[in-house]
């Protein structure tokens, strides 16, 4: 399959099942909302070395918060669901509550839930105030700025981790400019992040390594200096540089919009030779996302025995 100059490798993205949370983040500028929101974020690219993964979804206006002030929509995603109580609590306690005039609220609409706010209100330390509202639970908790408003719990549900697409090009300039469009067109999908700088991970990684305690190591098949010593190079002769995306969302048709879009957008700019994706022969994940069946508008497999 081409789309313009660009071939679309016959091929698929190997991703696995996490859990998945909304954070909403609030403060009396889109300034200081944002402060929160990058802080909260820091340290949250791949579960490989982080203790989850995170990114920001989406800046709010202040008709789409629960306060009525301007806000940012951030996705944490974890292994298993009770680490996410453990990771909000970190966060939202480090990152949100020492910011200032921010307040923060639960996001999504789940049955399953973890306690946050019921958790940072000792830090009150017995002057907190609960209010429920509409069944609803929130902590007033005192603090030298004035109060930090926080719900009591935070929904959790099943996430999809590990959606992705690589990008091969000529060279760097040519390749990064096809990857940044990509990154664009896929964050107008809502309920997906992507956890990488920028949007961009130049360090893909394969999940097997010669070195003993180490279970990830860098992807030679994609690495163009190592493409005459690598036995199983996937690069052609023509290109220069591989860049990466890594695609999390709240459910798989999220990620597999993302990743139409950013098929798409990459080869439209010109800049792309080839698009692939990784995957690990399907003994990794329990999502096959197939680049040829999402361009064609048709739902991926999904390996239901892992």
């Amino acid at each position: 399959m081409n789309i313009h100059n660009t071939e679309i490798i016959d091929t698929f993205a190997e991703a696995f099942k996490m859990w998945g949370s909304r954070v909403i983040i609030t403060a009396v500028s889109p300034q200081w909302a944002m402060h929160a929101a990058q802080s909260i974020t820091g340290f949250a690219t791949s579960i490989i070395g982080c203790k989850c993964e995170a990114g920001i979804e989406a800046e709010l206006s202040p008709d789409q918060t629960l306060d009525g002030r301007p806000g940012v929509s951030v996705l944490f995603f974890t292994v298993k669901a009770e680490d996410m109580g453990k990771r909000l609590l970190e966060r939202v306690g480090q990152c949100v509550l020492t910011c200032p005039t921010t307040a923060c609220f639960n996001g999504l609409d789940a049955e399953q839930t973890v306690i946050v706010g019921g958790q940072l209100r000792f830090f009150g330390d017995g002057y907190q105030i609960s209010k429920v509202l509409a069944g609803r639970r929130f902590w007033r908790i005192p603090v030298m700025e004035g109060e930090f408003l926080v719900d009591e719990r935070f929904g959790v549900q099943p996430a999809i981790g590990g959606g992705n697409i690589l990008i091969l090009g000529r060279d760097m300039p040519t390749t990064l400019q096809a990857t940044e469009a990509a990154v664009a067109a896929m964050r107008t999908v809502p309920g997906v992040i992507l956890p990488f700088p920028g949007g961009v991970v130049r360090s893909g990684s394969k999940t097997r390594s010669r070195y003993k305690g180490l279970f990830a190591s860098t992807n030679d098949a994609y690495c163009p200096t190592l493409r005459g010593i690598a036995p199983e190079t996937q690069v052609p002769p023509e290109a220069g540089c591989v860049l990466e995306i890594v695609i999390d969302g709240l459910d798989l048709p999220a990620v597999e919009e993302a990743t139409r879009r950013g098929i798409l957008a990459a080869a439209e700019s010109g800049g792309a030779l080839q698009i692939s994706a990784g995957n690990y022969g399907g003994t990794l994940g329990q999502y096959q996302i197939k680049l040829h069946e999402v361009l064609n508008g048709n739902q991926s497999s999904v390996v239901s025995n892992q």
